[in-house]
């Protein structure tokens, strides 16, 4: 590690005597714009059909990173977001002062190029210089060019140098960019009305989750960066904004990190009115095959090699039927904790002091039948004890209205029938407040304001929070949440 940060340090000394080359000669080495007509890939499609030893009088300016020099800067590799392109820097063609520039010129360096189209006699399309400037001279190097960065942890850490040097990093995030972009326009086209909910909340509710909690100086008093929007949004579906409303922004939760775990990460959450998690499923069936036919042009995908049918419509299993169907126990016939707890043991999962009924299905879910759902199901009906928003299941007061979603194994959504009745929301908010005084960190607090606004009534509605990161995981086969966030959560180096 020593001879290579002296390595570094001595590329940087050369650097800097270069810049200082530049500044002597007047140069400006950081230039305040460049006017750039178009783009390598532009450049690439006009031109795919000029032969090779080809020369047009077409005159076009370019700017981007250098990426490779040949023949002591004759031949340049520019990369711009778009693509990449030759140029071709020949004495003949350039004036004294230029091919003074050309020579102070490094890998890493963000010029500009004013030309013509040529396509050499081997094939490649160039730009002959005819013009270029320098705007913006690096000092520290690449990383190696012909292994790229493959260091993990550095392409997590300096996701600046992740994204110069491997293209495919570059095509996941702009691939992101158009799944959010289609979600945003799939949700508008059905009605929804996108709006925004505080990040900053004097109560932490709305999912199971412990909070990261902050101080407001001004006012003196404990804030917490929200862990979802569900109830400021269910009070706008309240004041009657509009019947479909949904929210695509941050939540942030003080937990584990993991492949498919960010402290901080994007999700998506919707409610509509008058519907129930009938319709929340069709919806997400819908939605998601949709924005896979947009951006993939297809809604059968490869994840990580495997085959996964994204469509439509999607399994549906009952929580206690997929118990079934996978340990061959059948918890709809045992229904005190003691006969849940004495079974799930026997399944060799662990039962700790004060587990619910409810929370030792969930251990057994998660456990012995989740990992196995590989193609996307919705699991419905999941024990009332667990779900606090959620309405009663109208067939079995033990459960309520809820389905998750899961592909590959992951949860992605979740989804419910709402509760709106404000007097079975306290009871809730009591028994998790119960819970939370017990030493469950994750258990909601009762929030009055929420319970008032509830009294002044709230329309049936099915609701629905989606973990757009997962989504994105699979639609771009990456491996990890942390290579489809552009700067995860890292603990900072010593």
């Amino acid at each position: 590690m020593e001879s290579t940060n002296n390595t570094i340090d001595a590329i940087r000394e050369a650097r800097i005597q270069k810049l200082t080359d530049l500044i002597d000669n007047g140069i400006n080495p950081y230039p305040y714009s460049y006017d750039r007509n178009t783009s390598a890939n532009d450049l690439q499609k006009k031109y795919e059909n000029l032969a090779p030893g080809e020369e047009t009088d077409d005159n076009y300016s370019v700017a981007g990173r250098v990426m490779a020099m040949r023949n002591s800067g004759m031949f340049i590799d520019l990369m711009d977001s778009s693509g990449k392109i030759q140029i071709f820097s020949h004495k003949d063609n350039l004036k004294e002062d230029k091919l003074a520039i050309l020579k102070l010129i490094d890998v890493g360096d963000i010029v500009g190029f004013k030309g013509t189209i040529r396509r050499t006699p081997r094939g490649e399309l160039s730009i002959k210089t005819l013009d270029l400037k320098l705007l913006s001279k690096a000092l520290r190097p690449l990383p190696e060019k012909f292994h790229g960065l493959v260091d993990v942890d550095t392409r997590y850490r300096k996701r600046y140098l992740d994204l110069v040097v491997n293209q495919e990093v570059r095509d996941t995030f702009k691939k992101r960019s158009l799944i959010i972009q289609k979600i945003r326009e799939y949700l508008t086209n059905e009605g929804f009305l996108e709006v925004e909910t505080p990040m900053l909340q004097t109560q932490a509710g709305g999912a199971s989750a412990r909070p990261f909690e902050t101080f407001h100086n001004a006012l003196s008093m404990s804030m917490y960066m929200r862990i979802a929007p569900e109830l400021h949004l269910k009070r706008l579906l309240v004041g009657g904004l509009n019947e479909k409303i949904f929210e695509l922004n941050r939540n942030f939760r003080n937990e584990g990190i993991d492949i498919r775990h960010n402290p901080e990460f994007t999700m998506l959450e919707l409610y509509q009115a008058y519907v129930d998690y009938n319709e929340m499923m069709v919806l997400m069936e819908n939605m998601i095959s949709s924005v896979a036919m947009d951006v993939l042009g297809t809604t059968k995908i490869t994840y990580q090699g495997k085959e996964l049918d994204l469509t439509p419509p999607w399994d549906r299993k009952t929580m206690i039927g997929a118990i079934k169907e996978f340990t061959g126990v059948d918890f709809s016939d045992l229904l005190t904790v003691e006969e849940a707890g004495a079974e799930a043991k026997k399944l060799g999962i662990e039962v700790e002091e004060g587990d619910t009924w409810g929370k030792i299905l969930d251990k057994i879910f998660e456990e012995r039948v989740e990992p196995k759902l590989i193609q996307p199901v919705h699991i419905l009906d999941y024990p009332r004890d667990i779900s606090p928003l959620a309405k009663v299941h109208r067939d079995n007061p033990r459960l309520t209205e809820r389905f998750e979603t899961r592909i590959n194994g992951w949860e992605v959504s979740n989804a419910f029938s709402e509760l709106t009745d404000p007097i079975d929301q306290r009871n809730r908010f009591e028994a998790q407040a119960k819970a939370k005084a017990m030493g469950d960190e994750e258990a909601m607090s009762i929030d009055e304001d929420f319970i008032e606004a509830l009294e002044v009534g709230m329309p049936p509605a099915g609701g629905m929070g989606i973990g757009i990161d997962r989504i994105v995981m699979l639609l771009t086969d990456s491996p990890s949440i942390r290579d489809v966030i552009a700067f995860p959560t890292m603990r900072p180096k010593a």
